[in-house]
């Protein structure tokens, strides 16, 4: 086959050049895919950055890719040529190790990041076959990047951790993942509460869900959330007044993170003890969670708000995104 073009960082904080390799012959069980759209994460800036100490050079970022199926290998059976899927963080598990024989492949103890496996900035990328997850009538191709990332990340707390209609639900930080969460709580049928620092979103907040609005700087405002909650998402990395956000929990209520925040939380035991609540973490989801997810946004029309670049032009989409000003994610895009 020939060569697959991209962008690649060369160097730990580069800017994208573009780049080509070969392939190589295309594995039993991976499909091509002819990227049509695809998402830039935070993510894909800590992995050029190295900020986590285990990026590779040249390194091509991009794991929010949804593209046409152009070839598959041998014993993929469950995939057909010219069918829409997305790809995610995950592009390789085992299938044999305990967390992917549970149901948890994304929890492979061997698996490869997409970004690891030759990301999605580039006109194809390879992926195992059931990391490839077909996109449903209904939710549209090119803005539907960004729930294989950020859309699963918020969407499997809500299944894991039990999550009910009747819930009071809180979610911290208005963003890239925040604007999905608020969509989803809502859909699901729960109360929902926006903490944001930008009052400025009120009108776009209320119309993606939030029934309420807590200025998140405001000591006062949070002290007047005590025991109102019983499950509070954190899509944030940055240290926050977990303690404050703990007495916001009725008993047994839940605070959960999905944003990897850069130093201990902190956590006093005594609010767990006294109200049986608990501190817990996400990652993404397994292939069988993002089919679920993307037939609950196809159902409920739940899509992320994003802006659109061109491919090329992915240098001023990264600038963009490190500005803080994307609302609320941004997707690269092939011409076809």
């Amino acid at each position: 086959m020939s060569n697959i073009n991209a962008f690649a960082a060369l160097e730990a904080g580069g800017s994208l050049e573009a780049y080509s390799y070969d392939p190589g012959p295309l594995a039993a069980h991976d499909v091509e895919i002819d990227v049509v759209a695809c998402g830039v994460c935070h993510s894909d800036l800590s992995m050029i950055n190295n900020d986590w100490r285990a990026s590779r050079y040249p390194l091509i970022p991009g794991h929010e890719a949804v593209g046409r199926i152009r070839a598959k290998g041998a014993s993929v059976t469950t995939l057909e040529v010219g069918q829409m899927v997305g790809v995610g963080w995950s592009a390789q598990s085992c299938q044999a190790c305990q967390p992917c024989l549970s149901g948890t492949q994304q929890r492979c103890l061997s698996g490869v990041t997409t970004i690891r496996a030759n990301g999605g900035f580039a006109d194809r990328l390879r992926v195992q076959d059931i990391w490839a997850v077909p996109i449903p009538e209904g939710v549209d191709p090119v803005s539907a990047g960004p729930l294989f990332c950020g859309g699963i990340t918020v969407f499997s707390p809500f299944v894991n951790y039990g999550l009910k209609p009747t819930d009071r639900v809180g979610v911290i930080g208005i963003g890239g993942l925040g604007h999905l969460a608020l969509q989803f709580a809502k859909a699901w049928g729960c109360e929902v509460t926006a903490f944001t620092s930008s009052l400025d979103k009120m009108d776009e907040l209320t119309e993606m869900g939030a029934h309420r609005v807590v200025n998140s700087r405001d000591k006062d405002a949070l002290k007047a959330e005590r025991g109102h909650f019983d499950f509070i998402i954190s899509t944030v990395n940055v240290t926050l007044d977990w303690p404050a956000y703990l007495a916001a929990l009725r008993p047994n209520g839940q605070l959960i993170t999905v944003g990897i925040v850069g130093e201990p939380m902190g956590i006093p035991a005594g609010q767990l003890v006294a109200g049986g609540k608990s501190v817990g973490g996400s990652d993404t989801g397994a292939p069988h969670e993002v089919a679920t997810m993307l037939e609950f946004c196809a159902r409920h029309d739940i899509k992320p708000m994003v802006e659109t670049f061109p491919m090329t032009d992915v240098n001023d989409a990264i600038k963009h995104l490190k500005s803080g000003k994307a609302r609320y994610r941004i997707v690269l895009t092939n011409e076809e």
